[in-house]
């Protein structure tokens, strides 16, 4: 089976951090933000994974480049003008092969199991089925409708006044039959290929009950990096073994004075942390230098940024 992963997007929400990086290179944990989607992929044992980028997609090429994913092959489709979820998907349509394939997102982290994912859609008998994940806060991220075990209506588009307390987690299984509902120019997957699904050959759910974690904003992005952030650091082994990229709070290609002092922070690769400074429950993102009496309390920093939260 293959894969579409969407990191074609702009990382608006992300923003000053995606300025100069593509939204699938900021690091979680000391790992490319995409490394975690494709780290399920390559666990599942999904073949190839098309990747549609479009914002600084150099960086994204010469990262693949430089690294390897064993068996999980990468191809990469870049936009030269975006599509949006839905364009980017139809665009790849012959790439995929025409079966059943895994769409995923890049700006999410979970510990997700593919494969039982991809047997229940397998039972459904339908066009799709969604990974749904429970949370009291479903009403202000989005709302997924349900009846009798189908997806019917998304943050009620559709009308038909039908709520849950269950969000879309970015992750689903397909069968070709999306690719009727589709649109070749600039269009959202859900309002096209959902849609088309849930009127014609039908849109199952499957619950994800494990970790998941959207970090496409700057507070999800902290939070994962630092307050919420034990169950990612457990999947480092696991991690290691697939794709050899694994979660850490500090990178060893950091420089950090003995004289320096570290609290409960996140240090990425070629930071420099001089004698004297302070970094105190922060986030360093690669290149990030503090300097001698500087301290750094409840901020992410990047080359030339500072966002206190």
């Amino acid at each position: 089976m293959n894969a579409f992963v969407l990191a074609a997007g702009f990382g608006t929400r992300l923003q000053p951090l995606t300025d100069a990086t593509p939204k699938p290179l900021v690091p979680v944990l000391n790992v490319p933000s995409l490394c975690y989607s494709l780290f399920l992929l390559k666990e599942a044992g999904i073949r190839k994974a098309i990747i549609n980028i479009h914002h600084h997609p150099e960086q994204l090429r010469d990262f693949f480049d430089r690294h390897d994913f064993g068996s999980l092959e990468i191809v990469l489709s870049e936009e030269r003008e975006i599509l949006g979820t839905g364009g980017g998907l139809k665009r790849c349509e012959t790439l995929l092969g025409g079966d059943d394939f895994v769409l995923i997102n890049s700006d999410i982290i979970s510990n997700m199991n593919l494969r039982a994912l991809i047997d229940a859609h397998r039972r459904s008998g339908c066009g799709g089925t969604l990974a749904l994940y429970e949370t009291p806060l479903a009403a202000g991220i989005g709302h997924i409708g349900l009846r009798d075990g189908r997806v019917l209506d998304f943050r009620n588009q559709r009308g038909t006044g039908l709520s849950s307390s269950f969000i879309y987690t970015g992750t689903a299984v397909f069968s070709p039959a999306i690719f009727r509902h589709l649109k070749a120019e600039y269009s959202g997957i859900v309002d096209t290929g959902f849609h088309g699904l849930v009127d014609n050959e039908g849109l199952a759910f499957f619950e994800h009950r494990g970790l998941w974690q959207d970090i496409g904003t700057v507070p999800n992005f902290y939070c994962a990096n630092l307050d919420d952030n034990l169950r990612i650091l457990q999947l480092a082994e696991r991690m290691k073994r697939a794709i050899g990229f694994f979660p850490r709070m500090i990178s060893e290609n950091a420089s950090i004075s003995p004289d320096a002092r570290v609290e409960n922070s996140v240090v990425s690769a070629n930071c420099a942390i001089a004698a004297g400074a302070a970094v105190e429950h922060s986030v360093l993102l690669p290149g990030a230098t503090v300097e001698s009496g500087e301290t750094l309390r409840n901020t992410i920093a990047a080359p030339g940024i500072r966002i206190p939260l």
